[in-house]
């Protein structure tokens, strides 16, 4: 399975943006998909994942509120919506899956990446 993440930019603060991760090779509703971001000097952070089965989602305590996951099956792809942004969400978002059906925070438990799109959020 191929990941594609794309729709960052810069925006300021309180603005909102969606970015995407489009799946190819395999249907989308097969894996539990995630999202995950990075900033300069930090390690990797989970910040959603939505399941493979039921569509559950989960967020990290600062994604909650602000940030939807979200799952389009006839486009195969997934979306992080966020809103009210801050500087601190500044990062490269990067889109994951995993075959497995369990609830995973962690970014080892994942075994597909994207290549990440920058998020950049100024004051």
């Amino acid at each position: 399975v191929q990941l594609q993440a794309s729709g960052g930019g810069l925006v300021q603060a309180g603005d909102s943006l969606r970015v995407s991760c489009a799946v190819s090779g395999r249907t989308v509703s097969s894996y539990t998909m995630g999202w995950f971001r990075q900033a300069p000097g930090n390690k990797r952070e989970f910040v959603a994942s939505i399941m493979r089965s039921g569509g559950r989602t989960y967020y990290a305590d600062f994604a909650k509120g602000r940030f939807t996951i979200s799952r389009d099956n006839a486009k195969n792809t997934v979306f992080l919506q966020m809103n009210s942004l801050k500087p601190e969400d500044t990062a490269v978002y990067y889109c994951a899956a995993t075959k497995s059906a369990g609830v995973y925070f962690a970014s080892y438990e994942y075994n597909y990446w994207g290549q990440g799109t920058l998020v950049t959020v100024s004051s």
